[in-house]
């Protein structure tokens, strides 16, 4: 696959305390693994009550903040975020709000999407919060993808890992330690985006 064809699959995460954000680093793996297709990995600025703006306008350290033009130029797409009461960070909803502009583009349309994210208890809400972030991808028009049960290690987990995405399970007070079987539910899943984003690009020529 030559430079004119490459593939980009954009993960866009939160992460306040280091799980979520590493997952996505895991998830980058798998993306990259598929041969012709590159990762780009961005944070969701934060937001505070008084100002719909990021509190800071360029990040500290890791990953940069993701842009609408992010989103129009990915192939593939993967949101991740933390549990807050069984739904999404408000950063992340503040940000999937003001996509309405590529919503009305069809920007996101027929591109294939996947969720990931975590809790603090092993019964937080993982699974409604995936579910919640898929809605506004539906609407976008966008292709949603799991994981299938093909992945023995959604079968064999006692941690993090749903059929809807990947998770991770991190105990209140822990230090973020992923297990073996997180990082590779992470993979395969970014692994499944990553060769639908190649397939689907190549079929449109």
């Amino acid at each position: 696959m030559n430079s004119a064809t490459t593939v980009e699959v954009l993960v866009v995460f939160d992460s306040r305390y280091g799980a979520t954000a590493e997952l996505a680093r895991h998830l980058c793996r798998g993306i990259e693994s598929v041969d012709g297709v590159i990762a780009t990995l961005r944070r969701v600025p934060a937001v505070s009550a008084e100002n719909d703006r990021p509190v800071v306008q360029v990040p500290d350290s890791g990953a940069p903040w993701v842009t609408h033009e992010d989103l129009r130029r990915c192939d593939g797409l993967l949101l991740g975020s933390p549990t807050r009461f069984g739904n999404m960070s408000a950063a992340m909803k503040h940000f999937l709000d003001g996509t309405s502009t590529l919503w009305a583009e069809g920007a996101l349309s027929g591109k294939p999407a996947g969720v990931f994210g975590g809790s603090s208890s092993l019964h937080g809400g993982q699974e409604s919060t995936l579910l919640t972030m898929l809605v506004p991808l539906l609407h976008h028009g966008m292709v949603i993808a799991g994981i299938p049960y093909s992945e023995r290690a959604l079968s064999e987990t006692r941690s993090g890992g749903t059929p809807y995405g990947a998770t991770h399970f991190t105990p209140h007070g822990q230090a973020t330690q992923l297990s073996e079987h997180e990082r590779l539910l992470a993979r395969a899943q970014g692994e499944r985006i990553a060769t639908l984003a190649r397939t689907l690009k190549i079929r449109r020529g």
